[in-house]
C-alpha cells in the first residue's frame, strides 16, 4: 500500500520548521506503511561541500578508518558525523566518486545519498520511531520527501525502503510497481548507473538521475519516463532546486496535492496535509494521470 509525503517550501516562511511539518505528515501515513520509513531533507548548500549519507545497518563500523581511506581517493579532506547506524561524510571532493568507491570497497555499507543539499535516513519499524531516531522534527530546509512502506512483494529491510538516490541531489519515492525494471536496470548499468538493491523504485530513481545527467530538465526526464517506464506508479521526486510529481496514465495509486503561496504539499491521503499552516486557503486537487507537475525554487 505505502504512503508518500512531499513538502516543498516556496518561501522562507516555514523553512525553519520543515522537519517538524514533514514529521507531522509522515505520522499520518503510518497505517499505509508500518514496516519501514525513510526521509530525505534538502537545505541550501554550504560552500562547495558535498554530503554523502551512508547506512551500516545493525553495525557500528570504524567511521574514522573509512574516512581515512576515502580522503586519498578524493584528494580532499573528509569529515564524518555518525547518526546511529547512519553517517554523513562531508567533503569538497567528488560525491559521485565517493559513492562508487564506498559501494565497491566497504563491505555491508549502503550509500543512501550524495549531493550538496540532501541528507537521507531510513530504517525498518514504526515511521514515528524512525522520524524520532534520526531527529526529523529538528531539521530545516527547503523541501523534503518521505515514505512509509508496506512490503507486499519483498523482504522488510532498511536498504529496500524508500527514498532512493543514485544521482546527486535527485531523490525518488514510489507507490506502485514497475513491470520492466529488470530490463531497464541492465540498460542503465550500461550507461554507468549502479544499484544496491533489487527494488524497482531504485531503478526509477536511477532512470531520472540518468536523464538529468544527460541534460534533460525534470519535466523532460518525466516525459521520457512516461514512455520508458512500464507499470503503475505515483512518483514524488526531489531535485536540488525543485520538486515534481508524476502518476502513470492509469493513475490507480492515490495522490492529492495542496498549494498555497508558501508551500506545495503532496501525499497519498489528504489527512497528511490537513494540519499544515494555511491549509484552509490552499488549492487542493488530485494530480491527473500522465501529467507532470513541477515546482522550482526562486533564484
Amino acid at each position: 500500500m505505502c504512503g508518500i509525503v512531499g513538502l516543498f517550501l516556496k518561501t522562507e516562511r516555514h523553512r525553519h520548521e520543515l522537519g517538524r511539518l514533514t514529521a507531522m505528515m509522515l505520522h499520518e501515513m503510518r497505517e499505509r506503511g508500518p514496516d519501514s520509513a525513510g526521509f530525505a531533507v534538502y537545505d541550501r548548500p554550504v560552500g562547495d561541500a558535498t554530503r554523502i549519507t551512508v547506512l551500516a545497518e545493525g553495525r557500528q563500523p570504524d567511521w574514522g578508518a573509512i574516512r581515512a581511506e576515502l580522503e586519498p581517493v578524493l584528494g580532499a579532506e573528509v569529515a564524518v558525523t555518525p547518526v546511529h547506524d547512519h553517517a554523513v561524510f562531508t567533503t569538497s571532493g567528488d560525491g559521485a566518486l565517493a559513492r562508487q568507491w564506498m559501494i565497491e570497497n566497504v563491505a555491508d555499507l549502503a550509500v543512501l545519498s550524495h549531493g550538496s543539499q540532501i541528507e537521507l535516513y531510513k530504517s525498518v519499524g514504526d515511521p514515528d520511531l524512525v522520524a524520532e531516531r534520526y531527529d526529523l522534527a529538528s531539521r530545516t530546509g527547503t523541501h523534503a520527501i518521505a515514505h512509509t512502506r508496506m512490503a507486499t512483494e519483498s523482504a522488510i529491510t532498511t536498504n529496500g525502503s524508500h527514498p532512493f538516490v543514485t544521482g546527486a541531489n535527485t531523490c525518488l519515492v514510489h507507490n506502485g510497481s514497475l513491470s520492466n525494471h529488470n530490463r531497464l536496470r541492465r540498460q542503465l548499468e550500461r550507461t554507468g548507473e549502479s544499484f544496491q538493491t533489487e527494488n524497482d523504485s531504485e531503478v526509477a530513481a536511477g532512470y531520472v538521475a540518468w536523464r538529468l545527467a544527460e541534460g534533460d530538465t525534470i519535466d523532460e526526464a518525466l516525459r521520457r519516463a512516461l514512455v520508458d517506464l512500464d507499470g503503475f506508479y505515483t512518483f514524488a521526486i526531489g531535485i536540488e532546486d525543485g520538486f515534481a510529481i508524476l502518476r502513470d496514465p492509469i493513475a490507480c495509486k492515490p495522490a492529492v496535492v495542496a498549494e498555497t503561496d508558501d508551500w506545495v504539499a503532496m501525499s497519498s491521503e489528504f489527512r497528511a496535509i490537513a494540519q499544515l499552516p494555511g491549509v484552509d486557503d490552499a488549492e487542493v486537487w488530485e494530480p491527473k494521470p500522465a501529467q507532470i507537475y513541477s515546482w522550482s525554487l526562486a533564484a
